[in-house]
Order: structure tokens, then C-alpha cells, then sequence
């Protein structure tokens, strides 16, 4: 502690590179201070700072740590305390990010991430600061201030356990298990979603995660509705989504939309308080849309479109400016090759031509002169002979009617159960639409993407990844613009991905030989922090799955792959 201290007043007034001498690891009372990377400029990212404290000293109960989802748990709390007393702390003096402390922002779901992480015998928080000067020369006031008074009011008053958080580090670390434990169930009781009585599913605005104030509380329709029993002998009730093909059908702006929103989100657990805390989705399950002008290359979409003009092969199908269809079809092919069991849509963001071809039209343009099969005509297949289940938002397409095994109609932001309904009127007001798969199966191709494709690498720099914003990873010169995946939240799992394909990558796992399915799951199985490519760990890093990391590998406009043979 006391060579910091000299070593930073050693430094007053010097040019700002000599801050990078300070770079090493500091004892202090109670924990150890890592500098792991020191900006080499005021206006530059600021600096990383680790600290390291026993676990004996940060005294939280073992209990919440016994497992995997207690642990997760009770570090996504440690970061939502962190995040508020450090946001409070920072205070800008001096030129560029001088002063300005910072840690990952936390976001409305509970994740692995990498800013606070318990390790066998010790706690490790990874944050940022801003290290002060006036100009360019160092102040070394402001640093003493941050490394000798701002620092240990962190540790003793954000990361050391504080009894009075007790009850609310049980209800985060409780629900936490609880989902675990649905999500583990649905299989068992074949549902692809649950829904619980009193849910909020609407949101204070579309750009908040904020539950919408006088709200109306979910309710399940009564014959929809199952129990669910808990570990700790409690239960909960809701409505459980069954295997097959839902309907969700109502009139305009009654949350048909807020419904297949939440359900989309319910891959991942939500904090206490949201109000989708028991919205639980199977983890398999892919938003399928519309994406006009995406990447593709060698997805066999002939299950969906065959017999283009002039001769184009569906079967290994490649271009840099998808139509509607062509994408979502595409958008499909690519889920299942990841080994989707659950595909949700919305007719508001899916190409007209793909969804259906109603009676009327195929009369007009007879079959051998429309590439497209329909979704409507896959989706049972899709069920009954490959396992994937199908969740749809609808509320022009009568012909699905025929073919969905549930019917839920939102009114007012409340199911009903319409299923018999549905039914009389199909048979009441037959469509008299032709199927037109002409007996040709279903398919799908996997393959392996080509690592000599993917160039990380920009000028000098060995590699370069940045996410200017959520949805956007930047990897060497590419651009990967994933804004119309809805299974992408935040900032922090956009940059996550573009570090998770250059682990792949430099870890040989890209290989040529190595299908995207089992890339997936290699992401799926690693903690985040195994993605860092310093010698120190990030703190900017966050769980998200495997699939959209390969959907940004599919759509980085350079990508080359080989069917798998």
C-alpha cells in the first residue's frame, strides 16, 4: 500500500504515460489491488482495476454459494449494489475520463458475467477508472484519492457483505433457484413456456425494462392453468404453453405482442420485481423474422424455396442481399441447425408471402410457378416428425387456425383459451387451400464455417472488437449489425459475442472441421470470463448463448462454410 502511495506522488506532474508504471498488484488491509491495464491517455478507455478480497473477509453466507444458481445469483447482486454506489462515487476532475469510475451496468435479467466473480478462495470485482489529470500531465491527488479513499469505501461499503442486505440477497439467490428449477421442469411437463398468475408483462415505455405501473396481472385461462411445486415446499400457478403449435390471436394493441415479447425474454431469469420473474421460455427457442438485405451463404432453404429463376440452388443458397422470405427462411434453417425445439413469430415482422398463400392465390398462380412452400405448410412437420414447436402472433392469417393445436386469444391483456372455438369455425368456414409441400420432407443441412474467412485482425493491431451500441459488433473491419435478433438485450452480450467468436477462433476451435452446432455449444459451456484475450481478466463481459453467436458468424458478410458431409 504504502509503495502505491510513493509511487503515485513520485509521478506528480509528469506526462501521462508514466501512469503506466503503477501497473501491478497492491496489498492493502483486507484485500489486494490488481492494476491491470493503465490508459496511456486521459481521453483513452480508461483504466482496469481488480480487486481481490478472501472470501473469509467478504463473509458471505456459504449457503448461497452451494450452487451454480446461487452463486450466479448472489454475484448479479453484488454488481446491482456496485453498480449504484460506484455510479455515486465518480466524479469527473481534470482533462478527458479523469476521476470517472465505472462497472458493468447490470440490466433487467440475471446473467454470468464477469465484473464480479467468486473464484475458489476469493472474490474478485473488475471495474474502471479514469485515472486524473490536468492536460496531459498526471495529478496525483486525484489518483491518491481514488486508490486510498474512493477504492476501500467500495470494498466496505458495496462488496463486503452487510448483514442488513441479508433478506434481500435470499429473495435474489431464492428466485434464481426457483427458475432453475421450472426451467429444468418444463421438459418433463412438455411445455416450451410458462407463464405465472401475476405477472407484469408490459413495459413503461418501448425502450424500458421498467414494469408498466397499473398494469393489468397476468391470469391464465382455468384450463390452461398448471401448479408448479417448489424445492422449498411452496408452489406457484400459471399458464403453461404446451409442445405443438400456438396461436396467439386477439384484436390490435390487446398484448398479443407484450405476450410473445416476454416469452422471447423468458430465456433468460429476470431480477425480483420485474414482473416477468416466472415468465420461464426453454432455452432452445429462436425468434424467426423477417431480415431484408442480411448475409447469407450455404443454408439449404429448399424445404421453404425451391425453383428459382434462373437456376439458383436453394439447397446450398447464398447471397448479400436477402429478400423478406428468403431471410426468413434462412432465419429458420439456421435455428433448427442449432438444434431449435422452440421457433417464435410474429406475422407484424414476417414476410406475408412466407407465412401463407391462401385458396384464392394459389388459383391465380399455380404452384409450379411460386418458389415459396409456406411456413403454414412446415409447421406441422416441424412438430410431429422433428421435435420443434411453434409459438405464432396472428391476428390476420385465419388459415393457421387449421393447423394449431392451441388457440390463445388476448383481450384486454388476458388469454382465453379459444382452441374449440377455433375448431368450429375451421370446420364451420373451411379454407379449402391446397398443402403444398408435394409430399417433398422436410431438411436441413449443417455446416462448418472456413476460419481463413474471419479476419479479426485491423492494421497493426492483432485484433479489434468493439459494440458501439447493442445489436452492433464490430470484428476487425466487419460490421455485424444483429439489431433484429431479440434474444440480444444488451450492449454488454454484443460485445460478448464478438469476443466469444475470437476465442473460437484463436483457441482453434474454428477449425474447418467443427459444425456451428458444436461451436454453440462450447459457448454455451464457458464462463465468460474464459473469453478475456489479455493476460488479465475483462470486466465488461456477460453470458449469452452460443446460437447468436453463430447467427453473428452467419451474418458477418465475409463468413465462408462448408455443408457437412
Amino acid at each position: 500500500m504504502h509503495r502505491l502511495k510513493n509511487l503515485i506522488k513520485s509521478l506528480d506532474g509528469k506526462g501521462y504515460k508514466e501512469y503506466k508504471k503503477l501497473r501491478g498488484s497492491y496489498r492493502f488491509a483486507d484485500f489486494v489491488l490488481h492494476i491491470d491495464h493503465v490508459q496511456g491517455d486521459p481521453f483513452a478507455a480508461p483504466s482496469r482495476i481488480r480487486i481481490e478480497i478472501e472470501k473469509n473477509i467478504a463473509k458471505y453466507p456459504p449457503i448461497f454459494l452451494k450452487t451454480e444458481a446461487g452463486k450466479i445469483a448472489t454475484e448479479d447482486f453484488i454488481l446491482r449494489k456496485l453498480y449504484k454506489y460506484i455510479s455515486k462515487l465518480s466524479d469527473k476532475v481534470g482533462s478527458g475520463k479523469s476521476g470517472l469510475l465505472s462497472i458493468q451496468k447490470p440490466s433487467s435479467v440475471i446473467l454470468k458475467q464477469s465484473a464480479v466473480v467468486f473464484r475458489e478462495k476469493s472474490l474478485e470485482i473488475r471495474f474502471f477508472a479514469g485515472l486524473p489529470a490536468f492536460g496531459r500531465r498526471i495529478n496525483a491527488t486525484g489518483a491518491e484519492k481514488i486508490f486510498f479513499e474512493k477504492i476501500p469505501q467500495i470494498v466496505y461499503k458495496a462488496v463486503i457483505f452487510n448483514k442488513y442486505d441479508l433478506e434481500k440477497l435470499k429473495v435474489h439467490v431464492q428466485l434464481k433457484e426457483h427458475q432453475t428449477f421450472i426451467r429444468k421442469k418444463l421438459k418433463e411437463l412438455k411445455l416450451v413456456c410458462f407463464i405465472k398468475d401475476g405477472a407484469i408483462l408490459p413495459r413503461e415505455t418501448g425502450i424500458s425494462d421498467k414494469p408498466l405501473k397499473d398494469a393489468i396481472p397476468f391470469k391464465s385461462p382455468d384450463n390452461l392453468r398448471i401448479s408448479i411445486h417448489l424445492p422449498d415446499g411452496t408452489y406457484i400457478t400459471g399458464m403453461g404453453i404446451r409442445e405443438g403449435v400456438t396461436l396467439i390471436t386477439g384484436g390490435g394493441y390487446h398484448g398479443k405482442s407484450t405476450l410473445l415479447r416476454a416469452i422471447i425474454e423468458g430465456i433468460y431469469d429476470h431480477v425480483p420485481d420485474d414482473g416477468r420473474e416466472y415468465v420461464i421460455t426453454i432455452k432452445e427457442a429462436h425468434y424467426i423474422r423477417a431480415e431484408d438485405r442480411r448475409r447469407v451463404e450455404k443454408v439449404n432453404i429448399k424445404p421453404f424455396i425451391d425453383n428459382l429463376p434462373k437456376e439458383i440452388d436453394t439447397a446450398l443458397f447464398s447471397t448479400d442481399n436477402a429478400s423478406g422470405s428468403t431471410s426468413q427462411a434462412t432465419n429458420i434453417q439456421e435455428g433448427v441447425e442449432l438444434g431449435a425445439r422452440l421457433l417464435l413469430l410474429d406475422e407484424d415482422t414476417s414476410a406475408t408471402n412466407f407465412m401463407t398463400r391462401d385458396r384464392r392465390m394459389q388459383e391465380l398462380v399455380e404452384k409450379k410457378k411460386e418458389p415459396i412452400t409456406p411456413f403454414l405448410d412446415r409447421v406441422r412437420e416441424l412438430y410431429e416428425k422433428h421435435g420443434i414447436s411453434t409459438i405464432l402472433v396472428a391476428g390476420g392469417i385465419g388459415d393457421y387456425l387449421d393447423v394449431a393445436d392451441t388457440v390463445i386469444q388476448m383481450d384486454t391483456f388476458l388469454p382465453q383459451d379459444v382452441t374449440e372455438r377455433a375448431r368450429a369455425i375451421v370446420k364451420n368456414f373451411p379454407s379449402h387451400r391446397k398443402n403444398e409441400t408435394a409430399g417433398t420432407p422436410y431438411t436441413f443441412t449443417s455446416r462448418i464455417p472456413d476460419p481463413q474467412s474471419i479476419h479479426p485482425e485491423k492494421g497493426k493491431r492483432e485484433f479489434k472488437i468493439d459494440a458501439p451500441r447493442r445489436g452492433i459488433v464490430v470484428i476487425g473491419r466487419e460490421e455485424i449489425d444483429l439489431t433484429l435478433l431479440e434474444e440480444i438485450l444488451t450492449r454488454e452480450q454484443t460485445r460478448s459475442i464478438g469476443y466469444a467468436i475470437l476465442y473460437l477462433l484463436r483457441n482453434g476451435f474454428i477449425d474447418g472441421k467443427t459444425p456451428f452446432k458444436t461451436l454453440a455449444k462450447i459457448i454455451d459451456e464457458i464462463h465468460p470470463d474464459r473469453l478475456s484475450p489479455f493476460s488479465y481478466p475483462m470486466g465488461e463481459l456477460c453470458e449469452v448463448r452460443g446460437d447468436e453467436v453463430i447467427k453473428a458468424l452467419n451474418r458477418l458478410r465475409t463468413i465462408r462454410v462448408f455443408p457437412e458431409l
